[in-house]
């Protein structure tokens, strides 16, 4: 209470104040003194209302919070969590009775017996409202001159603005003279220390700069005085002596436009002539849009031309005619330059369009017969290509999988046609063999054959490896073509072939049905001669070891396992040895084998940048692998869930393919070297390449990620453009640290002529086997570039060993397997559904909700 006391006194006084205001303001209108009755008849309402806004706001506004609830709770309010609003609410209420102050009392105690105070208060509030009229008088009057010079500055500038710049100009041109040639340059030699050393490096050279903004960025050596620390660029000073030159110029010029009638109203009201120095302060502001255009002028300005023109006395006629020459210099020049760039850029362009653009038209008509065979999986559509190829005299197999290179390989040589095989990381050769199955990136535009088969051609639209079915389907070189593919890859095909005038289409349709089952399907339900789908080695290990702890005997096939193995696992399946396979999507590649049912553990997959539900096409390829004609005549599906959704995916007609990726051919990089010779300048004109409408570019990124490792170095000096890019664009995983370290030492060891060193080697574990696989995967990809077949023999021996390791421990051990937590390593039950235990995700999210883990991904 003893707050409540002291600020009571206050709100009277501030009271007191308020009323006598308004006595002022009634009184100083009125030509004769009303009797103060009259006064308190007309205000009685606003004096009575004064008193309590007063009192409430100032008695809310400076008594706390705390006080407030002491003086509640002693009223017997209940006050414990109550909201601010509410809690001032009650105090105003109980205050509005609180002393009341009697404002009417006062005013009557003053004034009802005491003409002459009333008589005083009149005149007075006279006196101060007529001296009030006298400054509003004095006010308008300086608007009025500020107004007329104003416009005085604006009509001299309308008629001398490009005198003004002349003179500006000038000043300009002499100062940077001078600045040039007696102030040294600086340059900041410590960057680590908070406040950046200076260090003066002699003075300016004047061909460094072209256009005097250019100088601008240089600095003086001060520091700049602005908010924050920061050197000085000429920037600031040259900015600040143009807003004096141009101040104190208009100042002097402005006077004589200015009316006669502002100067005599200057005269009167100060009491003394207006000269330059009071104009000053009027025009400063006005003067804003002048200078920033003036300054923008001088930036613009070329270096030289102002250097020269400090040498001439300041004339008027002489620097507009020399201003006029330098700007038609100045165009001249600009034209040139235009005129150069345009003929850089037309030359450019016509340099993409030979070496790349022409690459990727459609061909014309060429004297080949084409035979596509397009329509659904396990159709049949390949077998009869091939049995073409084996009636004649030479052909070329080219396959999505070093696993069906392999497969044709040995189908064709089992059947009497001798056929070697090449896929990048191993070549076999054969006496006598005049066909050839091949991975499609071995595909070589200038080799010639009777018949030649692309598989899979769908795979034009990938965006990592279409490139190569683009230019194994356009530069084909061969009696006959034949063109495998799903349909909805046919238009784009026959736009690629073009004029071509021999074109056979046969369309496939399974002679099997499939049939979605309708109940979700889960592993006890698995039978004999079911393929069990999920997205990754993780999940097909896990799956595989459940099965095998349940009884089953069990097939895997996984990207990266060696196809060696991959080989093996399906064939155990097809002898019966296994009764059940657990695959990635590389089933759906071109696999045929004695599937039951196609059974759906999850329906997205991770694509390399994000988690996505299966495409149409996808599901089609994988569920086409059920059935098997004479021993499953209908193939069945399932799905672990969303089975409407996904059956609609299947039975979904697709949508044709309308891009396909491109890359560079041999011919590219023949045509590329006739006007350069480093790759650097290849990967900068590809990006430079605007893709033909309807394709993609390759990125490159691989390649160029690698090129950059060793840009600049002894490597890139000592090999040819072209063999530098073949070891740059040798099939292998460039996201595997170690593959790529092995890589750049491989290559160290070209150049300096000594021996490769060996792939690196362990077999510990099943992951250690795969890496090992693939260690000497790059090794035989070096070798047969180099073509040291002796020594390939001998690491193809290795890594079959390697293989057969990896084939017994998915044989033997993959059951001893255990699904544990990826965090803290505790075993889960295979039907958890996360890769973590609730332990770990309850903890992680605790740590999410105070703060931790922003910006990352849950693990769910």
């Amino acid at each position: 209470m003893n707050k409540l006391m002291s600020v009571y006194p206050q709100a009277v006084e501030h009271t007191k104040i308020k009323v006598l205001e308004d006595m002022d303001r009634y009184l100083e209108t009125l030509d004769t003194l009303p009797p103060f009755e009259k006064y308190i008849s007309d205000r009685v309402n606003y004096l009575e209302q004064i008193w309590m806004n007063v009192w409430l706001n100032k008695v809310t506004n400076d008594i706390s919070k705390k006080e407030k609830k002491a003086l509640l709770q002693e009223r017997n309010y209940e006050v414990e969590g109550i909201d601010k609003k509410i809690l001032n609410r009650l105090f105003r209420n109980e205050m509005r009775d609180f002393k009341p102050f009697q404002v009417l009392e006062w005013l009557k105690k003053l004034y009802s017996n005491d003409l002459k105070g009333w008589e005083d208060k009149y005149r007075k509030a006279k006196e101060k409202y007529a001296q009030f009229l006298d400054e509003e008088e004095k006010v308008q009057k300086r608007k009025g001159i500020q107004n007329g010079v104003v416009a005085a500055l604006n009509k001299l500038m309308e008629e001398q603005e490009l005198t003004t710049y002349l003179y500006i100009r000038h000043r300009v041109s002499v100062k940077l003279k001078n600045d040039l040639t007696t102030k040294p340059k600086y340059k900041i030699i410590d960057t680590v220390r908070i406040e950046e050393q200076l260090e003066s490096i002699g003075p300016f050279n004047p061909d460094d700069y072209f256009t005097v903004s250019k100088f601008f960025d240089e600095l003086t050596g001060r520091v700049h005085k602005a908010f924050y620390w920061e050197y000085e660029s000429y920037f600031y000073e040259y900015d600040h002596f143009l807003s004096y030159i141009l101040l104190e110029r208009v100042s002097e010029q402005v006077i004589p436009y200015i009316a006669d009638d502002i100067i005599t109203e200057y005269h009167e009201l100060y009491g003394e002539p207006l000269k330059a120095s009071k104009v000053k302060g009027i025009v400063e502001l006005s003067l804003e849009h002048w200078h920033k255009k003036y300054f923008s002028l001088i930036q613009s300005e070329l270096f030289q031309d102002l250097l020269r023109l400090s040498e001439v006395a300041y004339d008027p006629v002489e620097h507009e005619k020399r201003y006029k020459q330098d700007l038609l210099d100045r165009e001249q020049k600009k034209q040139e330059e235009e005129e150069e760039i345009r003929k850089k850029q037309e030359e450019e362009t016509r340099i993409l369009d030979d070496i790349f653009g022409r690459e990727y038209r459609p061909s014309a008509g060429r004297s080949i017969s084409y035979v596509l065979h397009i329509g659904e999986t396990n159709t049949g559509k390949t077998h009869h290509a091939l049995e073409r190829m084996m009636k004649a005299k030479s052909g070329l197999y080219l396959a999505p999988l070093r696993l069906l290179a392999l497969e044709v390989y040995d189908k064709l040589n089992a059947n009497g046609v001798p056929c070697a095989l090449k896929t990048g990381e191993e070549e076999k050769t054969v006496a006598g063999a005049k066909h050839h199955s091949c991975t499609v990136e071995m595909f070589y535009e200038k080799e010639s054959y009777d018949v030649i088969v692309i598989d899979e051609s769908q795979m034009i639209a990938d965006k990592d490896r279409g490139f190569s079915w683009y230019k194994a389907i356009t530069k084909a070189n061969a009696d006959e073509v034949h063109i495998i593919g799903s349909r909805n890859v046919e238009k784009m095909i026959l736009q690629l072939l073009g004029d071509a005038e021999n074109v056979e289409i046969f369309d496939y349709s399974r002679d099997i049905p499939l049939k979605v089952e309708r109940k979700e399907f889960n592993m006890n339900q698995t039978k004999n001669g079911d393929a069990l789908v999920c997205f990754s080695r993780r999940r097909v290990l896990e799956t595989a070891s459940r099965l095998q702890k349940n009884g089953y005997s069990v097939s895997m096939i996984y990207g990266s396992m060696p196809p060696e193995t991959r080989k093996k696992q399906m064939q155990r399946f097809i002898d019966g040895e296994t009764t059940v396979i657990v695959s990635t999507d590389a089933i759906g590649m071109g696999l045929n084998l004695p599937i039951r049912r196609i059974a759906f553990l999850e329906n997205d997959k991770f694509d390399g940048s994000r988690r996505r539900r299966l495409t149409s096409q996808e599901v089609k390829q994988i569920a086409g692998r059920a059935g098997r004609k004479g021993l499953y005549d209908v193939g069945k599906v399932a799905f672990s869930a969303d089975i409407k959704l996904m059956k609609h995916l299947l039975q979904k007609e697709d949508d044709s393919i309308q891009t396909f990726a491109i890359a560079p051919t041999t011919s590219v990089f023949e045509r590329f070297q006739k006007y350069y010779r480093d790759l650097g300048t290849f990967f900068e004109l590809w990006e430079k390449f605007d893709s033909p409408k309807g394709t993609k570019k390759a990125s490159l990124s691989e390649e160029r990620e690698l090129y950059e490792s060793i840009k600049g170095t002894e490597i890139e000096a000592r090999l040819s453009m072209m063999d530098l890019y073949g070891f740059l664009h040798l099939p292998f995983s460039t996201k595997d640290p170690g593959l790529v370290e092995q890589w750049q030492e491989k290559m160290r060891a070209i150049v300096k002529g000594v021996e490769l060193p060996e792939p690196q080697i362990t077999t510990g574990t099943l992951e250690e086997m795969e890496l090992s696989y693939k260690s000497i995967g790059l090794h035989l990809l070096f070798l047969y570039r180099l073509d040291q077949r002796t020594e390939a023999i001998y690491w193809e021996r290795v890594r079959e060993e390697i293989s057969d390791g990896v084939h017994e421990y998915l044989k033997n051990d993959v059951k001893n397997l255990t699904k544990k937590c990826k965090h803290c390593g505790q075993r889960l039950h295979w039907d958890h559904a996360f890769t973590i235990c609730d332990s770990c995700y309850v903890s992680r999210h605790k740590k999410r909700d105070q703060g931790h883990y922003r910006n990352r991904r849950s693990y769910r």
